[in-house]
């Protein structure tokens, strides 16, 4: 076990200039949060970046809007078109410096422009209810808070530090992707803001994720006259969503779920096409072949056996994040921190995905869940609680101090990775 974190009188008293009122952490929560930022949602992804720039510009560095590639995406008509991004701000800060730590984060929700979610209020004492509270423009407020913070500290100079902030995430970052792979592959350890469970615990290993969207072409025919001469791609499109569902709880972690047909046309006409949107979970990498194969043996006996025509697009975009001894250490450096605060962290691993899966696929060891504590996320009943808002900006504190002080080695989990890789080699 890491030996027990020292704080100095002088981070003693930064931690004592951490906003606890949640009055402030409640008004600037109306601020941002009633912005609408859902990922497709373009004019208000480009009406909040003013606030995030604003807000970090606070932090030294160079801060610069990254301009992200297009998303494909498979169209109601079955055909694929470039789908226009925000940018991601990127925040560098002391790149020379030894010590290396990227620290991500994602101003998109999944609420889409025109929900009727938008309003930010306190649903009882202490406990605030609106669209990104929790996931995560909460989680930025508390990053931003804690670096400033930090920057007081005469240890910070010893810190070289990158903040990514990305408009994708809740659609898998296909455009942020690549920035996260680039920036993790040179840190030596990464800090992620998606929201703590309501009781306090973290998450420890996380599944992998793909989004798939398989297009299947029929031919039409004149129900009354010919059905018999057409071939229905709803039809192959249900057997193949069957099959597809039935799949759970044959093997261990693995997770498949549709989420949208679309296709089809009038009642009167066999339907030549048809697009299934599919998302796939796994623990690891042997999960996802079996997954694979499993995929595209439907598509051969449900699909072309059938006189069909039919195309998967996508793939598994978050690999598995597991349980690794570099994470466990990482684990073990946030603990360390919050027994320092006073605080006796847990750590479960769970389904959900982030962009701490990104980073961990880079070789940069992380921990994922730095925001307030908070629940029920992906819906309207979306809370976060206030009074863990200070909690989580002192957590962040004390771990930035120990990796700039050294009582946390930052660059002891890439050593354990060289190491383990080493041995898995041999």
């Amino acid at each position: 076990m890491t030996p027990n974190l020292v704080l100095e009188h002088d981070v003693q008293t930064a931690m004592a200039q951490v906003k606890h009122a949640p009055n402030y952490w409640k008004s600037r929560l109306v601020e941002w949060c009633s912005i609408n930022t859902g990922s497709r949602n373009l004019a208000g992804l480009r009406s909040f970046l003013p606030l995030l720039v604003n807000a970090f510009s606070a932090l030294p560095g160079t801060l610069s809007s990254c301009p992200l590639a297009p998303e494909q995406v498979v169209s109601v008509q079955g055909k694929l078109e470039d789908q226009t991004l925000c940018d991601a701000l990127h925040l560098v800060v002391r790149p020379e410096a030894s010590i290396k730590i990227v620290l991500t984060g994602h101003y998109d929700t999944v609420f889409p422009a025109g929900t009727s979610f938008v309003n930010v209020q306190e649903i009882k004492p202490g406990i605030v209810n609106g669209p990104g509270v929790a996931d995560m423009k909460g989680g930025l407020l508390v990053m931003l808070e804690a670096l400033q913070l930090f920057e007081t500290l005469g240890c910070a100079q010893g810190v070289g530090y990158e903040v990514l902030l990305s408009p994708d995430e809740e659609i898998g970052s296909p455009g942020s992707s690549a920035l996260l792979a680039e920036i993790g592959a040179r840190s030596d350890v990464g800090l992620t803001y998606e929201p703590a469970l309501a009781d306090g615990s973290m998450s420890g290993a996380r599944k992998g994720s793909g989004n798939f969207s398989l297009t299947i072409h029929g031919k039409a025919a004149h129900v009354g006259r010919s059905h018999h001469e057409g071939q229905s791609a709803i039809a192959a499109a249900a057997r193949f969503v069957v099959a597809l569902e039935a799949l759970n709880g044959s093997q261990p972690g693995v997770i498949f779920n549709t989420g949208r047909i679309d296709g089809g046309g009038p009642n009167n006409v066999v339907p030549d096409l048809a697009i299934v949107r599919f998302n796939v979970r796994v623990p690891d990498e042997g999960a996802i072949e079996w997954a694979s194969r499993q995929i595209e043996g439907f598509i051969k006996q449900i699909v072309l056996e059938g006189d069909l025509h039919a195309h998967l697009h996508g793939g598994f975009n978050r690999p598995p994040k597991p349980r690794t001894p570099a994470q466990a250490l990482m684990f073990e450096h946030v603990a360390t921190a919050g027994r320092a605060i006073g605080l006796d962290l847990v750590f479960t691993d769970t389904g959900g995905v982030c962009e701490g899966n990104n980073l961990a696929a880079s070789g940069c060891a992380n921990v994922d869940t730095l925001g307030p504590r908070g629940g029920l996320i992906h819906s309207n009943q979306e809370f976060a609680v206030l009074d863990s808002f200070s909690e989580r900006v002192k957590l962040s504190l004390a771990l930035l101090v120990g990796y700039a002080t050294g009582q946390l080695d930052a660059k002891a989990p890439r050593r354990l990775l060289a190491q383990t890789s080493e041995l898995n080699a041999c």
